[in-house]
């Protein structure tokens, strides 16, 4: 009967129009959609559209909040259905939730903060805060920038190829707005910062969250627009059960679905043809469901057909999409324009330093990419948006303008855990100061308290591409056997070799560095180093078996295009240090001057999905007098912090193998199960010895064979591990765990 009536209303309703126009073309009403949020429910929309164009329907108007703003802006600006479902099929799903920036975009001082604290607090007047969202949306963006390039000149989004309007809500006055013009993508990135997840929007000079919590359907506004019929598929959700609604963050996200909930009584009375998708089950995050929720969406246009195909009939018999072509080849920029005068701490040698291009040159969107995500990798900056325009003298040409706003935050504190059966349980502490001194410097203090007390102080002036200076103090303190020959110590020839230590290293260093796209450093400093080992397994002896300062000059050279540092999939890394100690106050009076060199390779490459071959090559030799045993190179164990001389082996205990000079290689296969869930194979080979490359020894057939099979597991707060290895030399076996980010 509800069929019946409709198709009467319709038929009398063209029935009028052709009496009115019989000389004129027949008159179409203009049909609106509405586009509700959802997150990632809001796919459904795409299954939606997909059904709209298979029955002809032709859209004169969209409006939409959140994840409706994001499908219908990008479907007002040319794209057909089936074009975002291949475009959101192939999106990060991580990457949409969270602020990804590839590790390789990060300096190295970037690196390393982002892979030792699994905890950052803003830490302002000595009152620890909360971060303002997960996520900058940088990725989204980006994204979004590039998709709707081809519409950069349109201003008015009643001029793009479908009139387009979205809402977002005010932060400050809680008011709802109406975006209808200005940049396409920063107006739906607006649209959808869901609070706390993204964070907000700067627009004229407002502030701007997620529209959905003033009007997730915005109905009203599309028929302002001069839609006749309506079209609305909403995601929301509906009220949930007492057995639904879990524990309080689902009572209150409940609360704040009531208002919105009261509207739809009212909206969905404004609607012609309600599509309301089958998505009970699936959260705001379910991107990775994707497929599923596209399927729900056009399952439930499907059931809503008859009426569909009815609008089908009175709009055009068919409806074509050609579908967006990208830019082909790369962007021609005419001048990178920056808002200097808002910035009082970076200039804009720093900004174009980070960006690596500047105006006058050819880039693609990739480098675009890389360059913010630089930018946004110095969490210098609290908002970065962008947008391009034609070049007035050179219409050819486009302009790059880049709008920055600089982080108020400049002081944080950061936490990570850590276990691991050499250096045991740890709680790391830091507080981090930029600014301290001056405008482009960071001071950072770890204080990691457990089992073994350590601490880590860096002060660092980041001078960009210039010479940058850094100060540096480290203690390093464990206690564990160790193989050290002891016998090349006056007194002590009878000493049996593997004795208990206390393991006191304390360094101090000044260097200079510089850095070139990112990847490789080069730098040369001075270091002074107390080294003091202590055992109670001997009597009748001086138990401060050392008890030293040494004075040296060191230099250095690093290369890390890893993707991951604990389980990479593709890059390679070089790590290369000669360190030459000239002066001791010499507790055991044996030194003479000698040198250490340390090198290590590593490459990375994904055979195969999922499957991944690393192989690395490690070589430490002892230049000059063989005196001090205790700067002996020590192998052993995995899953710690590797420092000093102190390095992994699999199939031996932890600093087991002891020598002056080694040469070691390591193979691993790694096999992802499932994300971020590995298991993994590994063998590693080394020889050892005194003066080992002054013959060929170091190349014979290894004296040490060890492998491992491990299971890894990537969490917020690290690395948790599992290895089982063994050696076929002495037939042990050790099982060791490791967990938390090593530092």
């Amino acid at each position: 009967m509800k069929y019946t009536l409709v198709c009467v209303f319709f038929l009398s309703f063209l029935t009028l129009y052709s009496q009115v126009n019989k000389d004129e073309k027949q008159y179409k009403p203009k049909i609106g959609l509405v586009l509700s949020g959802g997150g990632a429910k809001g796919l459904a929309h795409i299954g939606v559209l997909k059904v709209l164009e298979e029955e002809g329907i032709e859209i004169s108007y969209i409006g939409g909040t959140s994840m409706g703003a994001i499908i219908g802006g990008l479907y007002a600006s040319g794209y057909n259905a089936h074009q975002l479902d291949s475009i959101f099929k192939n999106v990060d799903s991580d990457a949409l939730v969270q602020d990804y920036i590839p590790r390789i975009s990060k300096s190295f001082y970037e690196k390393r903060n982002d892979e030792i604290y699994a905890l950052q607090l803003p830490f302002d007047r000595f009152k620890i805060g909360v971060p303002q969202a997960l996520s900058r949306g940088m990725y989204n963006y980006n994204l979004l920038s590039r998709l709707t390039y081809h519409v950069k000149e349109i201003h008015d989004f009643n001029q793009l190829p479908i009139p387009f309007a979205c809402v977002a809500t005010c932060v400050e006055t809680g008011q709802e707005v109406i975006l209808d013009r200005g940049n396409l993508s920063q107006s739906i990135i607006a649209s959808g910062a869901f609070p706390s997840l993204f964070a907000p929007v700067e627009i004229n000079n407002r502030i701007l969250i997620d529209g959905g919590v003033v009007n997730n359907y915005p109905v009203e506004h599309v028929k302002q627009m001069g839609a006749d019929i309506i079209i609305g598929v909403d995601v929301q959700d509906d009220l949930k059960s007492r057995e639904e609604l879990g524990g309080a963050t689902g009572v209150l996200l409940q609360i704040s679905n009531f208002p919105m909930i009261d509207q739809m009584n009212n909206k969905r009375e404004l609607t012609d043809v309600y599509i309301k998708p089958a998505i009970k089950g699936y959260s705001v995050i379910s991107f990775e469901q994707g497929d599923e929720i596209i399927e729900k969406g056009r399952q439930a246009a499907m059931r809503v057909l008859e009426q569909i195909k009815i609008l089908g009939g009175i709009s055009s018999d068919s409806i074509v999409r050609p579908p967006v072509k990208p830019l082909a080849g790369k962007i021609s920029i005419g001048e990178v324009v920056i808002n200097q005068d808002d910035l009082k701490n970076y200039n804009r040698q720093y900004v174009l330093g980070k960006l690596h291009f500047k105006g006058n040159a050819k880039i693609s969107f990739e480098d675009l990419d890389y360059g913010i995500a630089n930018l946004n990798a110095t969490q210098n900056f609290e908002n970065i948006s962008y947008a391009f325009r034609q070049n007035a003298l050179e219409p050819e040409k486009t302009d790059f303008i880049l709008t920055l706003k600089e982080n108020a935050i400049d002081r944080y504190l950061k936490f990570g855990i850590h276990f691991d059966p050499l250096f045991k349980s740890a709680v790391l502490a830091n507080v981090t100061q930029k600014k301290l001194f001056y405008k482009n410097d960071v001071a950072s203090l770890d204080v990691i308290l457990g089992d073994n007390f350590r601490y880590n102080l860096n002060y660092y002036i980041d001078n960009g591409f210039f010479w940058s200076y850094g100060l540096t103090s480290k203690l390093v303190n464990f206690t564990r056997n160790m193989n050290y020959d002891l016998s090349i110590l006056p007194g002590y020839e009878n000493v049996p070799e593997n004795l208990n230590y206390k393991y006191v290293d304390i360094i101090n260093q000044f260097y200079v560095q510089t850095v070139f796209r990112q990847r490789y450093l080069i730098g040369v400093g001075v270091e002074q180093k107390f080294l003091n080992l202590y055992t109670e397994s001997i009597d009748n002896y001086k138990r401060d078996l050392e008890r030293s300062f040494y004075y040296s000059v060191f230099g250095f050279f690093k290369i890390d295009t890893y993707d991951n540092k604990y389980f990479p999939k593709h890059g390679q890394f070089l790590n290369f240090e000669y360190k030459n100690h000239v002066f001791s106050s010499d507790y055991t009076g044996k030194f003479d001057n000698f040198s250490l060199l340390k090198g290590e390779a590593g490459i990375a490459t994904t055979f195969i999905d999922r499957l991944t071959g690393q192989a690395q090559v490690e070589v430490g030799m002892s230049i000059g007098p063989h005196n001090l045993p205790f700067f002996d190179y020590a192998l052993g164990g995995n899953g710690f912090a590797q420092t000093s001389n102190i390095r992994h082996f699999y199939g031996y205990n932890y600093a087991s193998l002891v020598s002056s000079d080694y040469i070691k290689t390591l193979f691993t296969l790694d096999y992802e199960l499932f994300k971020k869930h590995h298991v993994n194979f590994s063998a590693n080979y080394a020889n050892m010895g005194n003066q080992l490359f002054g013959s060929t020894k170091w190349i014979s057939k290894p004296t040490y064979t060890g492998y491992a099979l491990g299971y890894g597991v990537q969490t917020m707060v690290g690395p948790i591990e599992i290895k089982h290895s063994w050696s076929p030399d002495t037939k042990d076996h050790f099982t060791m765990v490791s967990f938390g980010f090593w530092f």
